[in-house]
């Protein structure tokens, strides 16, 4: 059986009035030899011609290259101020032409774009950074509003989906709180006892660990471990119902998203927070003991005295009021990244993305600040 040889490529042209009539002809793949384009293709102006057409009937097949071919048509056409007509275009080619006016084409890059790129991106994330530090004060002040309602009785938010929300953020974080803050205590404990076993003074580690502990490391691995835990999933939960337009539709129904759902979260976090770093302190001293008691020999009784002598309630305290404003940055930034969340599924990983990274930086700049202002004070 012998098979069919698809025509050669032909291309002529016809004028119809001021319309000038393409006609390619035969195979346009990209096996074939085009023929040379008519004059009349490269100066249709000339020739008074105000429209090109096509007459697709003797077309028997096509690939990229016919489309190509109908591209640059068009480019010259474009340029020269000429009408081109797509009607009689196959069904396919006018598709791909259709993609690719939607897709346009990347700009060349002219010499030295790379720093001027690199200024224009440094000068988009200050822009950016300073609306984000705009944003985060004006939302930490509507939340201020909110909290001044509740205090007046006049806050509009359920009790019950706040006490759900002290569970979850309460109860439910005590397994991660426990291993961190034993993990940090053995920590404190073994590298405070490798200096101060060249003195002779390992009995000293508790009041290192005690110390540490009370002033700062509980609640700080506290506040970032409720950043990643909590302050993710406000932001996830936030940013879904922005996507699924339900804070939408509790505008229209007048009931403030402010009081209804940033609200009780703020609360649970602050409440919550320093009893977590209450917890975290026992067991972190904990985790000291350990390597006290089983790798320096130090008595249960010694260890527990030095470890009441180290430390009084106003370390405790100083430690309690970072972690209750560890919780209101936990809360806020969770909260307002969730509101600000766009309606895709994309937006709600980086609305969440953002809420840990906002949170943690927050923390340690808190810590660092009360730590300077507990040294002012002589606290």
């Amino acid at each position: 059986m012998s098979e069919t040889t698809p025509a050669a490529a032909a291309l002529t042209t016809r004028t119809d009035d001021t319309r000038l009539v393409v006609c390619p002809a035969g195979a346009w793949t990209l096996a074939a030899t085009l023929p040379a384009s008519p004059a009349a293709l490269h100066a249709p102006e000339p020739a008074g011609v105000t429209r090109i057409a096509f007459d697709c009937t003797g077309l028997t097949a096509w690939d990229s290259r016919f489309v190509v071919f109908v591209r640059e048509l068009e480019e010259r056409c474009a340029a020269a101020g000429v009408a081109l007509e797509r009607d009689d275009l196959p069904q396919g080619v006018r598709r791909l032409l259709e993609l690719a006016d939607a897709a346009p084409e990347r700009a060349a890059e002219s010499p030295g774009g790379h720093e001027r790129a690199f200024l224009r991106e440094v000068g988009l994330q200050v822009i950016a950074f300073v609306r984000s530090a705009g944003e985060l004060i004006e939302f930490t002040g509507a939340a201020a509003v909110a909290f001044g309602r509740l205090l007046r009785g006049r806050a509009r938010f359920r009790v019950l989906d706040m006490l759900r929300i002290m569970q979850d953020v309460g109860a439910e974080a005590l397994p991660i709180v426990s291993l961190i803050s034993i993990l940090v205590g053995l920590i404190l404990a073994y590298i405070g006892s490798l200096q101060l076993s060249q003195f002779g003074a390992d009995e000293y580690v508790a009041n290192l660990v005690a110390i540490a502990m009370a002033r700062e490391m509980a609640a700080m691995m506290t506040g970032i471990i409720m950043a990643g835990r909590t302050g993710a999933a406000f932001a996830a939960q936030l940013g879904t119902m922005t996507a699924n337009e339900e804070i939408d539709a509790l505008r229209t129904a007048a009931i403030p998203p402010m009081e209804f759902l940033v609200l009780p979260r703020l609360l649970a976090l602050v409440l919550m927070l320093p009893l977590l770093t209450v917890y975290a302190n026992l067991m972190g001293i904990v985790g000291g003991a350990v390597v006290g008691l089983l790798l320096l020999d130090i008595e249960p009784l010694q260890y527990l005295v030095q470890t009441r002598g180290a430390v009084d309630l106003g370390d405790f305290a100083t430690g309690l009021i970072k972690a209750a404003a560890y919780g209101v940055i936990v809360a806020v930034s969770g909260c307002l990244r969730g509101m600000q969340c766009g309606r895709s599924a994309a937006a709600v990983g980086a609305a969440t993305t953002s809420a840990v990274v906002t949170g943690i930086v927050f923390i340690v700049v808190c810590s660092a600040t009360l730590t300077v202002v507990y040294q002012v004070l002589g606290i």
